[in-house]
């Protein structure tokens, strides 16, 4: 069943979605070990893809577009969809990962933020308001909510420290696709867009900048990097709206979702 073009998931389709969800959040757990400076973001992606196949799954990334690595792993200025490669961490780098999973079926996204190094007192604050944006955001999504009732909680909190949402990149559906109905976006008017009904399940992945919200994306149609060069973070769940609010899926099973910075 549709709403809006939105699906509606059945109750034993949550279960599907849990299971993917847990392994995209373990793969991000046990990838935490592997961050430091001088590590390579593309030996960090090598670890993900062995990890995607360990688990029986198989990355949704590698082959989407002629995408060819199983994560995404944005640093510092780049807001999403930076390509793992050659890059070296710096001490006081901060660094989005972003994997999905396939799994008999259902995909699991999640991204999280970590930190190579000492992390400076700005970017700890970034990743704090980013993570509770998120957090906001998940806080507003119940049966009867709006769309614009979730983003208009995150842009909310994010405006009042001083921050910006991007706008150009948003959530999505999903289930049994990677990417379907409706855009979840960051920002808006409470009580505008589709109503949350039980069943449905998207991403919320709000992308935060010290600065101003614009973006550009770069020459490799894919990284996207802040207009202004300032730093971006960015948090990742994905949801299912229940009778009375909402499970997310891709919670971390050691609690290391957030703060990264105090893991060790």
């Amino acid at each position: 069943m549709t709403r809006e073009g939105i699906r509606i998931h059945e109750a034993a389709d949550f279960d599907g979605m849990r299971k993917a969800g847990e392994v995209t959040a373990r793969i991000l757990d046990e990838i935490a070990d592997h961050i430091f400076v001088g590590q390579t973001t593309g030996e960090i992606d090598r670890i993900i893809e062995e990890k995607v196949t360990e688990y029986g799954t198989t990355s949704a990334t590698i082959g989407y577009k002629g995408y060819k690595h199983a994560s995404c792993i944005s640093v510092n200025h780049v807001v999403c969809h930076g390509i793992p490669g050659d890059k070296k961490l710096k001490d006081g780098d901060i660094l989005n990962i972003d994997v999905t999973v396939i799994l008999d079926g259902w995909f699991g996204d999640s991204s999280r933020m970590y930190a190579a190094g000492n992390l400076p007192r700005k970017a700890e604050r970034l990743i704090e308001v980013t993570h509770d944006s998120l957090m906001r955001g998940i806080e507003a999504v119940k049966p009867g909510n709006t769309f614009g009732d979730i983003g208009h909680a995150i842009q909310t909190y994010v405006e009042a420290q001083r921050m910006s949402v991007v706008r150009d990149f948003c959530g999505h559906g999903l289930g049994r696709v990677f990417h379907a109905p409706p855009n979840v976006l960051h920002y808006g008017r409470p009580g505008t867009g589709p109503v949350l009904e039980e069943g449905m399940f998207f991403t919320i992945e709000p992308m935060v900048n010290v600065g101003r919200p614009e973006t550009k994306v770069l020459a490799d149609d894919w990284t996207a990097v802040t207009r202004d060069k300032s730093l971006s973070a960015q948090f990742e769940h994905s949801i299912g709206v229940t009778a009375d609010g909402c499970e997310v899926f891709t919670l971390s099973p050691g609690g290391l979702f957030h703060p990264t910075y105090k893991q060790g």
